[in-house]
């Protein structure tokens, strides 16, 4: 039987509330929008390059957006550290191009596994906290205004990549 990326439902947030609440909500968000726009397809589908010239995809997304969750919430906030995700000597884009359909499966559940760590992680930790990373300060904030853009411009991406793929089109 042929995998498939599973239904996803998208997340809605609070449109009142606090600053957690209100950065936590839109992060969900854009998480579960990328996962609804990969809902349906095989690992082929989701390897796919749709957009020429351009070798983005929806499986190296996925694989990226993994990266950065760990980056930012589990190497960044809880100082961890953890070898390449990805073979490192495929450089450092190898989250988007050294990527193969039939791996689809584990990076779809990775990238869900990195989120719910990321939560974990984060859950209860004050914004104001902050850490370093690679030389840099950051708070705990700035971490959740980076990561709701970054899945923001990644989203974009993924519309694109989807309607070229298929006509699925949508919020």
């Amino acid at each position: 039987m042929t995998w498939t990326a599973p239904e996803a439902t998208r997340t809605e947030g609070p449109l009142t509330g606090g600053e957690r609440e209100t950065l936590t909500a839109f992060l969900a968000f854009y998480r579960s929008t990328l996962l609804q726009k990969c809902a349906g397809l095989t690992g082929s589908g989701l390897a796919e390059q749709t957009v020429e010239p351009s070798s983005l995809t929806l499986l190296g997304l996925i694989r990226h957006m993994a990266k950065v969750e760990r980056i930012w919430f589990r190497e960044g906030l809880a100082g961890l550290s953890y070898p390449s995700m990805y073979d490192a000597e495929k450089g450092k884009n190898a989250d988007f191009d050294d990527l193969s359909p039939d791996r689809a499966p584990d990076d779809y559940a990775r990238l869900v596994e990195e989120i719910r760590l990321a939560d974990e992680t984060a859950a209860g930790v004050p914004l104001d906290t902050t850490f370093t990373l690679r030389g840099t300060a950051y708070s705990l904030r700035m971490v959740y205004v980076h990561m709701i853009a970054e899945y923001a411009r990644h989203v974009g991406h993924a519309d694109l990549l989807r309607e070229r793929l298929d006509g699925v089109t949508g919020a």
